[in-house]
């Protein structure tokens, strides 16, 4: 689940321009156990790392088209975690040659008064979720296999229900910019868990 892309000049972080390069797809609940099988087989992590992450997501509305968009996000289940707040800019998509979508990243750790700050700086809240998984990890791949919960009560993360029947599975690599290369190590990575599941590189548009 994606909020709009945004139209906006990208973010670098000093003289690195951090890229995000990913795949995804989604696995039924009764197919979960399978995957996981066959990802403890693969990674470097036989025992995967597991979230439970509260996330929220932030426009702020110019004269562009789309507003602009940060996510913030805190751990539930890890006290003493910083909150992260993340900016994903406009998907890459118009390049054939590139197995991966590719989109500029720009992950910071913050303070607990982040969502006040944000306020204060004109933003609205749009929609807030739980997110509730595992994290597998081999190399630079990251693997992160998780569902996600709506929130019946604004604000209350305790009162929850799943959004749906189903795992989403993103495959990821954040890297400087030009290292398209990775993209061919995501499709060798991604060939080895069909017919589980199918990573693709996926329009966030055509889920609009």
């Amino acid at each position: 689940m994606e909020a709009p892309p945004v139209t906006m000049m990208p973010v670098t972080g000093g003289t690195i321009n951090m890229m995000e390069y990913l795949l995804q797809g989604s696995v039924l609940d009764q197919s979960l156990e399978s995957l996981l099988h066959r990802l403890r087989g693969l990674c470097d992590n036989m025992e995967p790392e597991t979230f439970l992450d509260h996330e929220m997501v932030f426009l702020l509305k110019g004269q562009q088209a789309s507003p602009f968009v940060l996510r913030a996000r805190r751990s539930m289940d890890k006290s003493g975690m910083p909150w992260h707040l993340r900016y994903l800019g406009q998907p890459e998509i118009g390049d054939k040659n590139r197995y991966a979508l590719v989109r500029n990243c720009v992950d910071i750790a913050t303070s607990d008064n982040l969502t006040d700050f944000l306020v204060e700086m004109g933003f609205r809240m749009d929609h807030e979720f739980v997110a509730k998984g595992h994290v597998f990890r081999k190399g630079i791949m990251k693997i992160v296999v998780y569902k996600i919960f709506r929130i019946l009560m604004p604000g209350n993360t305790e009162s929850i229900e799943p959004l749906s029947l189903s795992y989403l599975v993103e495959l990821n690599v954040v890297a400087p910019a030009g290292q398209d290369i990775v993209s061919d190590d995501m499709r060798n990575f991604a060939e080895q868990l069909k017919p589980l599941v199918h990573l693709e590189k996926i329009d966030p548009k055509r889920l609009m």
